[in-house]
């Protein structure tokens, strides 16, 4: 069926999705707190206690500021990719709500009568059902037909089957793909996983014009040829937009296509476009320091019961020392909590650590779950070994395995390993090459994108990931 070029105007992007999330999200808050507001100041009289004076008398300053932390909570649905998934909406919304009621009952029992119990549950009961019901009007809106972007995919050789693959797996579809452009005869008229090849370069602007596409996706490994080249440049002359592939395939999934990059790639991305400056280096660095010691102090208290729990399920010794390999490949003495048995490598051979590993012991799978054996790593954050944000810290003789394997793969000791990252907060274990390889387009994504608010986001979701038990 065709559309109306002119309805282009409202097929939103999906980085201006994300702004269109944080506003609703922003009045749904502001609404939830003037209805806390109202039926505290009420009480049972109504209207005859909710003034100025109650406002200023009872009100105090900090209790305006409840909206930012929601806000905060709710950062895992700022990824567009979940924001469309209903099933994971109303989870990150319930764990938020789950949150929010478990700080509001420690404020219940430690606090006096006098502080604002009553309007912070209204709040937490508000925002909630307030938040479920912008949320799934944003789905239901962004997932019609005449919101979505209208793509064409130029190239049907390997990169677009990859891209074609990519999609298979999204649901719902980022964008309406229309189908595929080619200038090889052999490929017009068949279908590549449901989507037709359409014509060659010569009917590019009419199908644009027929079929209201917004989008081509560059999907040419090899040499264009002249007539190509020219029928995108006229497109572009139309006002389409033009983008790459693996452009698109970051936008998707997070990570980078290693295995459709070319062999520069690495220098022309992260000697180009991934150098940071000064000010994000001495920002982390004042985070990471911060954050260490903030970790340090948390643990303190609770490091007596662990050490007991390990000892008591497993023997000594508590703490796990090895060498991994850090920033530009230095080896250093990584510092975690114990949670496998002491012969897990009695015969010295390296092993990757699977999902349910029969090595890993009681205590150890509860330390592993909540990320607590994680913690004496704050140590080596503060000694600048380590950051509290990047790729996970290897051994030197996996990595020595991997690189033979994986392309680019040593390119994550570009920085500094880090206790949580991108990686980490995206996909579970990686127990086959298959999986280390995935793994590793996520970290040169970190690696290329980074800045301090990435760095911030995937703070939080850590957070998230441990109040919800999901650690592994």
């Amino acid at each position: 069926m065709k559309n109306n070029p002119q309805s282009a105007r409202w097929r939103v992007k999906p980085s201006e999705q994300r702004y269109i999330l944080l506003l609703g999200d922003i009045i749904m808050a502001g609404l939830a707190l003037l209805i806390s507001l109202y039926l505290w100041g009420a009480g049972d009289q109504w209207l005859k206690q909710f003034s100025a004076e109650f406002l200023q008398a009872r009100v105090q300053i900090w209790f305006y500021f409840i909206p930012v932390i929601w806000i905060l909570l709710m950062v895992e649905l700022y990824d567009t990719r979940r924001a469309r998934r209903q099933r994971d909406t109303l989870i990150g919304i319930s764990i938020a709500a789950l949150i929010s009621a478990a700080l509001y009952l420690v404020v219940f029992f430690i606090t006096p009568e006098d502080l604002p119990r009553r309007g912070v549950a209204i709040f937490i009961v508000a925002v909630t059902l307030l938040t479920i019901l912008w949320r799934l009007v944003y789905i239901r809106v962004f997932t019609a037909p005449q919101f979505m972007r209208r793509m064409l995919i130029v190239g049907a050789g390997k990169s677009g089957m990859a891209l074609l693959d990519v999609l298979k797996g999204i649901s719902p579809q980022p964008f309406y793909l229309v189908g595929l452009i080619d200038d090889d005869p052999n490929k017009i008229g068949l279908k590549l996983n449901d989507y037709p090849v359409l014509c060659g370069s010569s009917c590019l602007l009419q199908m644009i014009e027929d079929e209201a596409i917004t989008d081509l996706i560059l999907a040419i490994t090899g040499e264009m040829n002249g007539t190509m080249f020219q029928a995108i440049l006229d497109a572009q002359e139309h006002g389409i937009e033009i983008t790459t592939m693996p452009v698109v395939y970051e936008d998707l999934l997070g990570r980078v296509p290693i295995f459709l990059l070319e062999t520069d790639w690495i220098i022309r991305n992260f000697v180009d476009q991934a150098r940071t400056s000064f000010f994000y280096e001495m920002g982390k660095r004042l985070m990471d320091l911060v954050g260490s010691l903030v970790g340090i102090l948390v643990i303190i208290p609770f490091l007596p019961f662990v050490v007991a729990a390990i000892a008591i399920d497993s023997g000594f010794p508590v703490f796990f020392f090895q060498y991994r390999l850090g920033k530009s490949g230095k080896l250093y003495q990584i510092i975690k909590f114990r949670t496998m048995s002491q012969d897990a490598e009695k015969d010295g051979v390296v092993r990757i650590t699977t999902e349910n590993d029969s090595r890993i012991t009681r205590v150890g799978w509860f330390l592993r779950k909540t990320h607590l054996d994680e913690w004496p790593q704050f140590i080596n954050v503060l000694r600048g070994e380590m950051s509290l944000v990047g790729p996970r810290a290897e051994r030197s003789e996996l990595v020595h395995e991997l690189q033979q394997k994986i392309p680019f793969y040593r390119a994550r000791l570009l920085i500094k390993p880090g206790i949580t990252g991108w990686a980490q907060i995206n996909f579970g274990y990686a127990a086959t090459v298959e999986d280390t390889a995935i793994k590793l387009e996520y970290d040169l994504y970190y690696i290329k994108h980074r800045n301090l608010i990435t760095d911030v986001v995937i703070l939080l979701r850590t957070f998230g990931s441990v109040v919800g038990f999901r650690g592994q």
